[in-house]
C-alpha cells in the first residue's frame, strides 16, 4: 500500500469508528500579543568610581537599548534597587545617588513606566550607629516613596487585558544584619488577597516583586562555600521567606500566570503548580564590575499574550 492509500484508508477507518483524525503538525495555533514590556531591575546607579564600569553610562545605555528595539516595548518596568545602596549609606551620599538617577531617568525615559522598590532603595535600616535616624521622616521607605512619588509601595493596575500586581518584598527585621527579611507583611497580604479576589477569573495576572517569590538561582547566590557546611542555607533576605503562604494563595487563583523578579543578579525560569517564575538578572550585572557568575549586564523583554501565556527573553545590552 502506498502512502496516499494508507492515509485515505486510515481516515476512513477513523471516521467509521467515530474518531477524529489527528490534526497535521503544521496546523499551529496562533496567539495574539497584547503587550511588550522591558523589565529593568537592579540598576544600582552610583557616581562613576575607579573599579566600577561606568554605572551612569550603563544605566543610560540599558534604557536606550530597550527603547530602541526594532520591536519596541510598550512600557518599562523598573524592578527595584535603582541606586547602589541606601540601607547602610549616610543620607547625603544616598541623595547623591538619587540625583544621578533623576538626571538619567529624566533625560532617557521616553515610554510609560511602573516602578517597584528594592531593598537597596530603603534608607537606613542597616545603619545601626545613628540612634536618632528613626526620627527622620525619610527613614526606611519614606525617602524612596517621596522621591518616586509613590503613595504606596505596593499596588495593582490593568493593562491590555492583563492584571498587574507590584509587591513590596521588604519587611523590617531588627535581628537581620541586612535590616530586612523578604516577606509580605500581614497588611499587604490582606490587600493581596482582596486584590486577587477582585479580578475576573478569565483575566490573566502577572506579579512583579523585587525579591523572588520562588527561585532556583538563589541556591547559587552569595560567595560562601555552602558545600563545606553540608547544607543548603538560603537566607530570608535572598528569597521570600513566606513563599509557601503565597504559593497557597496563588493556588486559589488559577489566573495567576507569571511572576517576575530581580534581586539575585542571576537568572532562572521555573514553573511550579502552573505559575511561571522568572528571575531576570541585573542591569548592573555584577554591580558594575563585570558579570556576576554566568550573567552579565542585562534586562528582559517580556511579551504578554491574550491567551495568558508569556515569553521572557534576557537581553545583553553591552557587547
Amino acid at each position: 500500500m502506498n502512502r496516499r492509500s494508507f492515509l485515505t484508508n486510515s481516515a476512513a477507518l477513523l471516521g467509521g469508528l467515530g474518531l477524529a483524525a489527528v490534526p497535521a503538525l503544521s496546523q499551529k495555533t496562533s496567539r495574539k500579543r497584547v503587550l511588550r514590556i522591558a523589565h529593568l531591575t537592579d540598576i544600582h546607579v552610583m557616581p562613576d568610581m575607579t573599579g566600577f564600569d561606568h554605572p551612569e553610562l550603563g544605566m543610560a545605555e540599558a534604557i536606550r537599548h530597550a527603547q530602541n528595539q526594532a520591536d519596541k516595548p510598550d512600557m518599562l518596568f523598573f524592578g527595584g534597587d535603582m541606586v547602589m545602596d541606601s540601607l547602610k549609606t549616610p543620607k547625603d551620599k544616598v541623595l547623591t545617588q538619587w540625583g544621578i538617577w533623576d538626571k538619567i531617568f529624566r533625560n532617557e525615559v521616553k515610554l510609560p513606566y511602573k516602578i517597584a522598590i528594592g531593598n537597596h532603595d530603603v534608607w537606613g535600616w542597616a545603619l545601626h550607629d545613628e540612634p536618632d535616624i528613626e526620627n527622620d521622616p525619610d527613614y526606611g521607605k519614606g525617602l524612596v516613596k517621596r522621591h518616586l512619588g509613590l503613595e504606596s509601595t505596593y499596588y495593582s493596575f490593568d493593562k491590555a487585558g492583563w492584571h498587574f500586581i507590584f509587591l513590596d518584598s521588604l519587611e523590617r527585621d531588627f535581628g537581620s544584619k541586612h535590616g530586612y527579611t523578604a516577606r509580605i507583611d500581614d497588611k499587604q497580604y490582606a490587600w493581596l488577597e482582596k486584590d486577587l479576589q477582585s479580578v475576573a477569573p478569565s483575566t490573566p495576572i502577572c506579579v512583579l516583586s523585587h525579591v523572588p517569590l520562588l527561585s532556583v538561582c538563589t541556591f547559587f547566590d552569595g560567595f560562601d562555600d555552602l558545600e563545606s557546611t553540608g547544607s543548603w542555607v538560603i537566607p530570608g533576605a535572598w528569597t521570600h521567606i513566606d513563599a509557601k503562604r503565597i504559593k497557597n494563595l496563588f493556588a486559589k487563583h488559577s489566573n495567576v500566570k507569571f511572576c517576575m523578579s530581580g534581586h539575585v543578579h542571576l537568572c532562572d525560569d521555573i514553573t511550579y503548580l502552573g505559575v511561571r517564575y522568572c528571575c531576570n538578572g541585573a542591569v548592573s550585572g555584577g554591580w558594575w564590575k563585570g558579570p556576576y557568575q554566568e550573567f552579565g549586564p542585562a534586562y528582559a523583554l517580556v511579551d504578554f499574550f491574550e491567551d495568558g501565556s508569556v515569553e521572557n527573553k534576557l537581553v545583553y545590552y553591552r557587547s
